[in-house]
């Protein structure tokens, strides 16, 4: 089955419910997409937890570095991808093995094998090809600035 996006609103209610976003494939550079978008999430009040292997050990916008979302010790809303769409099955084992709430998948970034993965395992709550920054401005969510 030809996977498909919840609707807006739900979407939506995703944003507005998250406090914690993984963040799977965070660059540690300034100039990559996936940086830019974990620091405006930072600056909407969201706490980030940084998701890369290759850089375990450091930190990411103040954040200590995580190798997978097993490692994690907090409660996980939202596990926003940054990988390309072949590796995402590999990312849907990772997150059925946890209490993470929704799998997302940035901008040009899909696979029907995770989703059906996922959705085989319980997980339904699921958006790809999305860009959780621009969906978070077009919500009109207004969260408070948190220090974490």
């Amino acid at each position: 089955m030809a996977f498909e996006n919840p609707s807006q609103e739900v979407i939506f209610g995703y944003l507005r419910q998250a406090k914690n976003i993984a963040i799977v494939g965070l660059s540690n550079r300034p100039s990559r997409t996936s940086y830019l978008i974990a620091e405006a999430l930072q600056k909407d009040g969201y706490r980030i937890f940084p998701v890369n292997p290759l850089l375990l050990g450091e930190t990411i916008l103040g954040e200590k570095v995580y190798a997978n979302l097993k490692d994690i010790p907090e409660e996980i809303d939202i596990v926003n991808i940054f990988r390309r769409s072949e590796f995402l099955a590999e990312v849907a084992a990772d997150f059925v093995e946890t209490n993470a709430k929704v799998f997302w998948a940035q901008l040009d970034v899909e696979s029907d094998t995770a989703a059906n993965f996922l959705r085989a395992h319980g997980k339904n709550d699921i958006v790809m090809n999305r860009c959780i920054k621009i969906e978070l401005a077009y919500s009109g969510i207004k969260r408070p600035n948190i220090k974490h």
